[in-house]
């Protein structure tokens, strides 16, 4: 084989990887951020008094959360291995860190001065952005490999608990033995579990052609604003619990 062949199949195999924007993968988002939205207002009705104390936090509320959150996770891990797997791309990931860790300390900031008692010190963006770091190291695991790892991610919290992560610089591991009060609350054991088989999902659907596939499906015209929000899902994630919070804020002050 010619050095331009190897040059020609090589870009093959990460056009086959990077196939291009993907709808199907955007409403996704856009379902996992309508979720988060749902959840959030309720929260928020249960912060200014419209529905019991601890609504937010038991019952069908606290599955809901999880799985919102469990979907983002899935979905980045998806995202990485479309973006990386054909090959790493150091500067293009590490734009992509950057923005992500800059709202996360965004977040930080302004839950430690709205609520300085359970400030979110590593929430749902921070466990995005080191998992990403660690998924980077694992980009060329194989598929069972990542699935294993995501068990151990699952298991973790339950059978590695130990004093020596109580330390409040460790609390980002999940494996203290001391209770955490913050109102966003997403250590990597076990959410690193959720994104590794995010990152299996897509190397399969990579050696499946289920990405080639899916990035010539374009729907009607009515998927694609659906599809809005997902594909700008940083900034909606940012805005939105504002924007809730002053709606039912107004409301109270009105209806109250």
């Amino acid at each position: 084989m010619s050095v331009s062949e190897v040059s020609e199949a090589l870009q093959d195999q990460r056009a086959a990887v990077r196939p291009g924007r993907i709808l199907a993968l955007d409403l996704a988002r856009s379902g996992a951020l309508l979720a988060m939205a749902v959840f959030h207002f309720v929260y928020d009705l249960e912060l200014f008094g419209w529905v019991a104390q601890g609504t937010a936090v038991s019952g069908g509320w606290r599955w809901l959360a999880f799985l919102t959150a469990g979907s983002f996770l899935f979905l980045a891990g998806v995202s990485l291995w479309l973006a990386q797997g054909g090959g790493r791309r150091w500067p293009a990931f590490w734009r992509r860190f950057a923005r992500i860790a800059a709202a996360a300390l965004l977040i930080t900031a302004g839950t430690w001065v709205a609520m300085p008692d359970a400030f979110i010190f590593f929430g749902i963006l921070h466990s995005i952005a080191a998992a990403s770091l660690v998924g980077m190291l694992l980009l060329r695991l194989p598929a069972l490999a990542l699935v294993a790892l995501a068990a151990l991610a699952f298991w973790a919290p339950h059978g590695l608990r130990a004093e020596f992560f109580d330390p409040a610089w460790l609390w980002w591991t999940g494996l203290q033995t001391v209770p955490v009060r913050s109102v966003d609350y997403v250590p990597l054991a076990p959410w690193l579990g959720p994104f590794l088989l995010g990152l299996a999902a897509g190397r399969l659907g990579t050696a499946t052609g289920l990405w080639t596939r899916l990035a010539q499906w374009r729907g009607p015209r009515l998927a694609e604003r659906l599809a809005w929000p997902g594909k700008h899902s940083l900034i909606v994630y940012l805005l939105h619990q504002p924007v809730l919070i002053a709606l039912v804020w107004g409301a109270t002050q009105v209806l109250g």
